[in-house]
């Protein structure tokens, strides 16, 4: 059996309903290619080899690696040791592709970044992160819990919060909850803005959350424009929608942001 390694944030799911659970949410039915991360013990993997995908494991785990492949002969080639972070899936992959998986806690929301770079490659991804980590991606406008992963994550994806998941159906069990979640890329893969600076402006908002747009914004926007409406808001009461609109009135004032 392959041991838990904590530096890799690696906590086993035991319950095998649950994890049909989450491999029956994934509905891609147009995707052939689907991306297992960090398979661990390959509790999911099981289900997803019944589905009518062609399965590829991106594993960082050596042990695990070995482990799964002699389990799992029929993954081939298609069982890789590399680290996902550090994937090309562009090179990889010609076709979109559907990512799913059990997401160790310490590196959630870079995978949710690498997602979102990737997203002319990837469709649909479900995930299991930490409950926290969860409802921040799917929150909404307004909600204490709405910020920066919010935002960037719902700009490019639909997103939505599938179930909780306890503690004790893990091993090790973690200190906390778990929560599952489905993205689903949207139509356009870009945003009708300059996204670099579209970042900027969401990332700047949020660091000084408590403060109007007005004030926290000034080092972008100087005293100019700050007369509009959407200035008198908090970062968190701007759906992405708000921020693009933002992001256009900075950017087509002429005034300099350093953002290309």
């Amino acid at each position: 059996m392959v041991k838990p390694k904590k530096y890799l944030g690696q906590h086993f799911l035991k319950d095998k309903n649950i994890a049909e659970k989450i491999v029956n949410a994934l509905d891609s039915e147009q995707i052939k290619d689907v991306v297992e991360i960090g398979a661990g013990t390959g509790i999911l993997t099981e289900f997803l080899l019944k589905k009518d995908f062609l399965l590829h494991i991106i594993e960082i785990d050596k042990e695990s690696t070995d482990y799964l492949r002699q389990h799992f002969p029929e993954l081939g080639n298609r069982l890789l040791n590399e680290d996902f972070l550090k994937f090309d899936l562009s090179n990889y992959f010609k076709n979109a592709i559907a990512v799913i998986g059990n997401f160790p806690y310490n590196i959630s929301s870079q995978i949710v970044f690498k997602i979102i770079e990737n997203r002319h490659i990837v469709k649909e991804a479900v995930g299991m992160f930490q409950k926290e980590v969860a409802e921040r991606i799917t929150a909404y406008p307004g909600n204490k819990t709405y910020g920066i992963l919010s935002v960037l994550t719902q700009a490019y994806f639909e997103t939505e919060y599938l179930f909780t998941v306890n503690e004790t159906v893990f091993y090790p069990p973690p200190k906390v909850k778990s929560g599952v979640i489905r993205l689903v890329r949207k139509e356009s893969e870009i945003l009708h803005c300059d996204e670099i600076l579209f970042k900027r402006i969401v990332k700047t908002g949020f660091n000084q959350r408590r403060k109007t747009l007005r004030n926290s914004l000034k080092s972008l926007t100087g005293n100019s424009l700050t007369k509009n409406e959407l200035f008198d808001k908090r970062p968190e009461q701007l759906s992405y929608l708000q921020f693009v609109e933002l992001t256009n009135l900075i950017d087509q004032s002429g005034i300099k942001t350093d953002s290309r």
